[in-house]
């Protein structure tokens, strides 16, 4: 679906293109790379979410929406996993630096709103935002997690958290040549903290991932499919394209109603 030299894609578009294009929104995909099981690469998020925020993207500009698709970014918050080989890792304070240079780039050339589009579970951009609207208080900025947009539940049996069904059946969908054999695949079974505030969800912590899971997976990714993968994905894109266009055609100023 999609095409290159489209003006919502800044690594596909030219200056001739872009130079003539009014943009309002820009979204910039955030991804991490670490391990994924032994099934999926080591990209999976940065696959998941570029293909999602260029998806939406293409289905915004045909109903007439200028939104800017910003290249993803390839490095997440994976502190809770330095033990595990390549599992690349920044910290949030370098997130933090690296999105104020971007919207300061963003904020000269015109963009109203930035729609962060994470990929990766350790990212957590809320206190950034805070900061953000300090620096640059006429630039909307929000944060979607792409893997929320659209219930689970109605497209998998057992979704699963990292490397299960879900991101399975994703990458299956995206990259069938990057996905190995599920008979290589571990079970993806993961451990928790037993400890009443964490089993009740009031208490929160980061996963030390080697101790949770064996295999760095959580999540059986046996029932995983292209098909399942394709069905999730469409909808998610359909209705993350349609947010795309909300946030577009609302001012600033008529956000809060």
């Amino acid at each position: 679906m999609i095409q290159l030299d489209q003006p919502y894609l800044l690594a596909e578009a030219n200056w001739k293109t872009v130079k003539q294009t009014d943009y309002n929104v820009a979204v910039l995909p955030w991804g991490a790379t670490e391990a994924h099981n032994y099934h999926l690469p080591y990209a999976t998020d940065n696959y998941q979410v570029d293909y999602v925020a260029k998806e939406a993207a293409q289905r915004a500009f045909a109903k007439g929406s200028n939104i800017l698709v910003l290249p993803c970014i390839p490095f997440g918050i994976n502190t809770g996993q330095m033990d595990i080989k390549f599992c690349m890792n920044i910290l949030p304070s370098t997130q933090l630096a690296i999105l104020k240079d971007i919207c300061e780039v963003l904020s000269r050339h015109g963009i109203k709103k930035l729609v962060l589009l994470n990929g990766h579970g350790g990212n957590d951009f809320k206190n950034l935002i805070r900061e953000l609207s300090y620096f640059y208080p006429d630039l909307f900025v929000c944060w979607v997690n792409w893997y929320r947009v659209v219930d689970w539940n109605q497209y998998f049996d057992e979704p699963g958290d990292h490397a299960g069904e879900m991101e399975t059946s994703a990458v299956m969908h995206i990259r069938p040549d990057l996905v190995r054999p599920l008979t290589e695949a571990g079970d993806g079974s993961a451990k928790q903290i037993d400890l009443s505030g964490f089993r009740e969800g009031w208490a929160v912590t980061q996963r030390a991932w080697s101790k949770v899971t064996k295999d760095t997976g959580v999540g059986d990714p046996k029932a995983a499919s292209p098909e399942k993968g394709r069905k999730y994905l469409r909808a998610t894109a359909e209705k993350l394209g349609d947010f795309f266009v909300e946030l577009d055609t609302t001012e600033n100023a008529q956000l809060y109603s």
